[in-house]
């Protein structure tokens, strides 16, 4: 796959994760003490700035068009990451972003909409990978040129649907279907491996028959390297290796933060890290 890794197109994209980590934190404070799913929306800051900034073909001016990437957000709780994205893209406005938990607004809960980019609904894990494998294979039998991308969270490989995906794509030689793993090692209630692990997860998705491309799910020059490894003839797989609510000194590795609160003086204290450049 042709992705543009210049040293131009790395630094956009840098600027462009720092801008959405701003968006974000202004989206956790104004939700109060609802909360908001912080560690797996910071996990995939990057992801979604490498995804939404160089690699998908999508416009909002034509969002409905047929041949255009689909987007399967299936770790729906990301939305300080998707949200931003969509900002960045020119999907949604900024300043529809405070009111994200408040009635009435359309980017409430998990919504689906794709006239403003929101492919999937989620909310239920382990459902995206099977409905990504049937737009690729309907794609394939209509020979359109669209991929299909599903972004996954390491928790939901514990659904056995999951691995009935896996085994389809590879079946039917969807080389147009990619899944993006945001491999942060945590649930909502403990960590991955010790709730069930997931072994050598590389070596298993290559034994399912999908091109697997591991890299550092933070750097955008690694996620630039790995889109480019994306091969034709079976289905690819990024494991994105992250840090679940990165760039959060006080939420980093703490599966407490899967939901949670923040503080005006957390806020502030994760600002500081971002306007002085200490997180990428």
């Amino acid at each position: 796959m042709r992705v543009n890794d210049s040293p131009e197109t790395i630094a956009r994209l840098r600027a462009m994760a720092i801008r959405m980590r701003k968006m974000a934190l202004d989206m956790a404070l104004s939700a109060g003490s609802k909360g908001s799913h912080i560690g797996g929306g910071f996990s995939c800051m990057e992801i979604m700035a490498v995804l939404y900034g160089e690699v998908l073909k999508v416009e909002p001016q034509n969002p409905l068009d047929p041949e255009r990437d689909r987007l399967l957000v299936s770790k729906n709780h990301c939305t300080l990451a998707h949200f931003p994205a969509l900002v960045e893209k020119g999907f949604l406005l900024e300043r529809e972003l405070p009111g994200y938990t408040e009635d009435g607004s359309r980017l409430i809960g998990y919504p689906c909409d794709p006239e403003i980019g929101l492919e999937y609904s989620g909310g239920s894990l382990g459902m995206a990978l099977s409905v990504g494998a049937g737009q690729a294979l309907a794609g394939k039998k209509r020979h359109k040129d669209y991929k299909v991308y599903v972004l996954m969270g390491d928790g939901e490989l514990n659904e056995g649907s999951v691995w009935e995906s896996f085994m389809a794509a590879s079946h039917y030689s969807l080389d147009n279907l990619v899944a993006v793993i945001d491999r942060n090692r945590l649930c909502y209630d403990g960590t991955t491996e010790d709730i069930m692990s997931l072994g050598r997860l590389s070596d298993k998705l290559a034994a399912f028959g999908w091109n697997t491309i591991v890299c550092d799910g933070h750097s955008i020059a690694d996620l630039l390297r790995a889109f480019a490894e994306i091969q034709t003839g079976l289905p690819n797989v990024l494991i994105c290796e992250t840090v679940k609510g990165k760039g959060l000194p006080f939420a980093e590795n703490r599966p407490e933060w899967h939901q949670k609160a923040i503080t005006r003086e957390q806020y502030d204290a994760a600002m500081t890290e971002l306007m002085e450049g200490r997180v990428l």
